[in-house]
């Protein structure tokens, strides 16, 4: 058996079920919408099976890693980044031009000749997140502890001040 036929997202032609239809009494497979369906599906496949399977849990990147949560008061902004594998060394925090800058860099503990298969991303990572008007930069401080990255940016008064509440009217107009 192959390594490929336990993955389940894996197609092939003679392990797709065939769906029958009830009022016709005859299965949908000429249908040319199915047919459609599957070679799309096909498609798709040969696409990504280029890349291999491994490949896809480094796509987790580019799609904004480190993966961050935001937590705001009446007085901070919290921003919380987990960083696996990663020493206060290795991360780098600034803020400018109203955004927060995470950066660093994840670096392999093994040569690459003595790695024989690894699902692990290693690299330069930068992510950048936006900050409101009014939070206090110079006061702001970060700890790191057992991988997880956290910021608290203080806000100021003016902060507070600028924010106005819109009431929701419950009748459609």
């Amino acid at each position: 058996m192959a390594f490929r036929d336990l993955i389940p997202w894996s197609r092939q032609e003679n392990r797709l079920p065939v769906p029958v239809s009830a009022e016709r009494g005859r299965d949908n497979d000429t249908h040319p919408l199915l047919s459609l369906h599957r070679e799309v599906n096909r498609l798709f496949d040969d696409v990504f099976r280029g890349f291999g399977v491994p490949a896809f849990a480094g796509l987790d990147r580019a799609a904004g890693w480190p993966h961050v949560e935001l937590g705001e008061t009446d007085k901070e902004i919290r921003v919380t980044a987990e960083l696996p594998g990663l020493d206060e060394k290795d991360v780098e925090i600034t803020v400018e031009d109203g955004a927060l800058t995470l950066r660093g860099e994840k670096r392999s503990e093994v040569e690459d000749k003595d790695r024989g298969y690894s699902e692990r991303s290693y690299g330069r990572f930068e992510r950048r997140i936006g900050l409101p008007k009014g939070v206090d930069r110079d006061q702001a401080n970060a700890t790191f502890r057992n991988g997880v990255l956290t910021v608290t940016l203080p806000k100021t008064e003016a902060a507070n001040e600028n924010v106005r509440r819109i009431p929701v009217n419950g009748k459609a107009a």
